[in-house]
């Protein structure tokens, strides 16, 4: 038998394996949490005017000794501009509104002692040039750049292409996901009773759940029994409907895993299987006909959600063209086991201690079947293949659920 490839050969395979999705434009009101495809330049200077920052006067500091002045206008929020003829005279002005013209400092409301239209300095106050006044192309230039292809439509992302007029948003096409759990012995969530050899239908919840928290919104949910027609028969038409297909389970050498055959009989192209790695070791990926992305994850519990981690979920974000998200590194608390020749995939529970440094304490499944600690858990840190255990210390890549 062939070497297995290494976690870090299987992931550089996937990646470039990968077809880039689509692009479409949407409202701008519907695109939080979407990923931008377009670059977004300054549509004008930013802000287009001097600003004034503060209710009150604005003045001139031509002779700095003035203390006193008489109001000849109001400069509100949102109105055209207004001039200071006078250097004696003053324009009341609110926050955000255009600096007047002829004015070139902003005494604040709380630094004034107005009496009718006539207004003094309070004892004390000192006038500088050009204060509170934000100055026009200070925030940004037109034509800046502002935002990239490949970030995540946050509450700050979408301020920014509001203030510039962006109303229809280019970005990529969310595809449309097929979960296919696999299995005789697996019953509905509300079956009620259980036969005997019978579980109930987890993992592809769990992956739902984890595509979606990613802004993989269109997911559904489908299973197949263990048998070669059904199986292709089913995976045929989801090829057809579908960008990406997740399957659970039926992946290995056993006598009823159908589905590496059933994906071959329909022309997906295999790009890897099987890799060096405990739990997950017998993942499967290729591509579709058309450029559909399937992805075969093990049954167990554990090795789905530790493949869908490491490589289903970096893969999907890559393929919207999401840039890549910040590697996470934590400290190991405690000492970890490790195997020689697989790199290993622990659940760990992460803390952060006085200094700020991120530790992460391990909590070992017993098997790949027992899932029943991971909600106590954030995650899974990669070792990689060692003839000693990882001790309490040692860095470690962290990758959450």
């Amino acid at each position: 038998m062939s070497e297995l490839p290494s976690v870090t050969e299987a992931e550089r395979r996937i990646r470039a394996s990968l077809p880039l999705f689509a692009t479409e434009h949407v409202p701008l009101d519907a695109a939080a949490g979407r990923v931008l495809r377009q670059r977004v330049l300054a549509e004008r200077d930013q802000p287009p005017f001097d600003r004034v920052m503060m209710d009150g006067i604005a003045i001139t500091l031509a002779d700095a000794a003035w203390r006193q002045f008489h109001v000849t206008g109001r400069q509100m929020a949102g109105m055209a501009g207004q001039v200071l003829a006078d250097p004696t005279g003053c324009i009341e002005v609110t926050t955000g509104a255009m600096l007047p013209q002829g004015c070139d400092c902003v005494v604040p409301i709380e630094q004034i002692v107005r009496e009718g239209d006539q207004v003094r300095l309070a004892d004390g106050w000192v006038p500088t040039t050009r204060q509170f006044v934000h100055p026009r192309g200070s925030d940004c230039r037109e034509g800046d750049p502002l935002l990239a292809p490949g970030v995540r439509l946050r509450a700050p992302e979408l301020a920014v292409l509001a203030a510039n007029g962006v109303a229809a948003v280019e970005v990529a096409a969310v595809p449309q996901v097929a979960i296919i759990a696999t299995g005789d012995e697996l019953a509905e969530v509300e079956q009620q009773p259980l036969a005997d050899g019978q579980i109930r239908r987890s993992n592809d919840r769990a992956l739902a759940a984890a595509l979606r928290d990613r802004g993989f919104v269109d997911v559904r949910l489908t299973r197949v029994p263990d048998d070669l027609a059904a199986t292709t028969e089913r995976l045929g038409e989801l090829l057809a409907s579908c960008q990406v297909l997740v399957l659970s389970g039926g992946v290995s050498v056993g006598q009823r895993d159908f589905v590496p055959e059933a994906l071959r009989a329909l022309g997906v192209n295999k790009v890897l299987y099987r890799i060096a790695q405990r739990p997950g070791k017998p993942m499967w990926f290729g591509i579709g006909p058309q450029g559909q992305v399937v992805f075969a994850l093990p049954g167990n519990p554990v090795s789905a959600l530790v493949c869908a981690v490491r490589y289903l979920l970096p893969a999907l974000e890559q393929a919207m063209g999401l840039t890549a998200r910040p590697v996470e590194h934590v400290v190991l608390a405690a000492p970890a086991g490790t195997s020689p020749t697989l790199t290993c995939f622990v659940p760990v529970r992460v803390h952060h201690d006085d200094a700020g440094r991120a530790l992460a304490t391990p909590v070992p499944a017993p098997t790949s079947g027992d899932f029943s600690a991971l909600p106590h858990t954030d995650g899974v840190v990669e070792l990689a293949p060692s003839e000693h255990a990882a001790s309490a210390g040692t860095v470690a890549t962290l990758y959450r659920w």
